[in-house]
């Protein structure tokens, strides 16, 4: 497929490197013309000045960017460009009331988008093995998703347009809570004076466990918290999360409390800390 890319950070590049490895014909663009040179060089892909020359004539356009207002004005810049009928994926994580903005901005023009925000974090797009939940129109998402199967391991429909940016948001209140109890038990255990090592062996292979277990809990247990998913990217998320709970009613109290943590990590210089270091509000033997 002729496919642009609009997008090429951390996540971004390495989704774009396996559209290239897959040989598609890929365009790059990102806001930073270096970055897009670069993974162009690296790639064989092409690169791209704008966004515009990115969508020139394609039939897939995607992008990974910032937030709400990044998407608005990258598909407006887009949609011109594309091929006539030309599908366009969003794997940007933001609100539900902006995908279906954008999909009827799409379809009064004759395009279809998805919102098909994507969990797995850097290694997962490196590996290629995300998980993306879509939204939208599924004949558009069955067109693209030999393309979004170079890098994912599971592309699942969750319904109209909005429906994968609000799956996306479950999934995050998931990892809050999850990540702030793991914390609290590698607390507890340095408190208590076991070996946090003996500790995860012990409860790692019952009810307890958990991805967050199997990849945090010993970076936590050292106080190691420069990689991954950065905690002012996790705060972006729950705010779009809490707003979204305001509108349909739900009750996130827990969720709002790990919000209000990860303020006081900001406050402590850790914004672009990995999300794991809600460990480093508590104090404990290791001073982490």
């Amino acid at each position: 497929m002729k496919i642009g890319f609009a997008g090429l950070g951390v996540m971004g590049a390495p989704m774009a490197r396996h559209l290239v490895k897959a040989n598609h014909d890929v365009a790059g663009f990102n806001r930073s013309p270096e970055k897009a040179r670069a993974w162009a060089e690296t790639t064989g892909g092409r690169f791209a000045e704008t966004v515009a020359d990115a969508a020139d004539g394609a039939e897939l356009f995607i992008l990974c960017v910032g937030n709400d207002d990044d998407v608005r004005a990258v598909v407006e810049r887009a949609l011109p460009a594309l091929a006539s009928g030309a599908v366009i994926v969003d794997h940007t994580t933001t609100s539900a009331k902006v995908a279906r903005e954008m999909a009827e901005r799409a379809g009064a023009g004759g395009r279809r988008f998805i919102d098909a925000p994507v969990s797995g974090g850097q290694a997962g797009a490196e590996n290629g093995q995300l998980s993306v939940m879509a939204g939208g129109d599924a004949e558009a998402l069955e067109r693209a998703r030999p393309a979004l199967e170079t890098y994912s391991k599971a592309i699942k429909h969750m319904g109209p347009s909005g429906a994968g940016q609000l799956t996306k948001m479950v999934n995050q209140i998931c990892i809050a809570g999850v990540v702030q109890g793991l914390a609290e038990a590698v607390h507890f255990a340095e408190q208590a004076g076991l070996d946090p090592t003996a500790v995860y062996d012990a409860v790692s292979k019952g009810a307890a466990q958990s991805w967050q277990m199997d990849n945090r809990w010993a970076t936590m247990a050292r106080g190691g918290f420069d990689f991954g998913f950065a905690v002012d990217w996790m705060r972006k998320d729950l705010g779009l999360v809490l707003d979204e709970s305001r509108a349909n009613g739900s009750h996130l109290a827990l969720t709002a409390l790990v919000d209000q943590f990860y303020s006081e990590i900001q406050a402590m210089g850790g914004g672009r800390w990995d999300t794991s270091s809600l460990k480093a509000r508590l104090k404990g033997p290791s001073g982490a």
